[in-house]
């Protein structure tokens, strides 16, 4: 074990007798006994106790650096994956251009593949017109799908963050960037998404029609995705 000298080091000349109390008997003598535990378990011990008292100072900064090398900190990056999504949102990291990416779109997931974020912005049924922000994560896409209406009706995209793509069944694939709006007349089989290196937001506007309805289709296939943009 290195031997301590934090305590010469800051406190040497102010008070000589506790830091050689710190060095030599709290550290040299008792933490450094591994026959009672190891480093790696003694360091943990010691920031469970400090977190369990709030206790934040710059010595618990020693034991992490001695916990860390083992793979404890993965699983508790796993437990707080949420939380730092959290904290992430809160330092405006988020995704979704000037709207935001709302809330995770729970209800609509089994007709994308990968992750989609979806933020009203009215209230649906308020008018004729329903608008919606999406937010697709890297790599994630809609199912093709159809806006089927015998009158009207179909889909109008509106991208405002990220690069993205459209891709009409049958046609060529279309880039997508901030700015460029997209008209899906009804009837026409097609999905949209993210690219694979790109996080890509756009406002789906549904086109008022009759006997307008919406018919998901199959997934797009890793296959003909990663074969985009060769």
């Amino acid at each position: 074990m290195v031997k301590q000298t934090a305590g010469r080091d800051n406190l040497g000349d102010f008070a000589p007798e506790f830091a050689k109390l710190n060095d030599d008997v709290l550290f040299g003598e008792v933490w450094s006994r591994e026959d009672k535990l190891s480093l790696r378990d003694r360091s943990l011990v010691t920031i469970c106790i400090f977190m369990g008292k709030g206790l934040v100072d710059s010595s618990l900064k020693y034991y992490i650096i001695n916990a860390k090398k083992w793979n404890y900190f993965n699983i508790v990056k796993e437990v707080y994956s949420e939380e730092i999504k959290e904290k992430s949102k809160e330092a405006g990291t988020t995704h979704g251009g000037i709207f935001g990416m709302g809330e995770s779109n729970v209800d609509y997931a089994k007709y994308f593949v990968g992750n989609s974020y979806l933020k009203p912005l009215n209230i649906p049924g308020e008018s004729a017109v329903f608008l919606a922000n999406v937010t697709f994560e890297s790599g994630c896409r809609n199912n093709y799908h159809i806006h089927h209406a015998t009158k009207g009706g179909g889909q109008i995209l509106i991208c405002v963050e990220g690069e993205g793509w459209f891709k009409e069944e049958g046609k060529e694939v279309v880039s997508l960037k901030p700015g460029d709006v997209v008209t899906i007349p009804a009837n026409v089989k097609h999905w949209h998404g993210a690219k694979k290196d790109s996080w890509f937001s756009h406002i789906a506007v549904e086109v008022p029609g009759e006997n307008a309805y919406t018919e998901w289709c199959e997934p797009v296939s890793d296959e003909e995705y990663n074969r985009l943009g060769e």
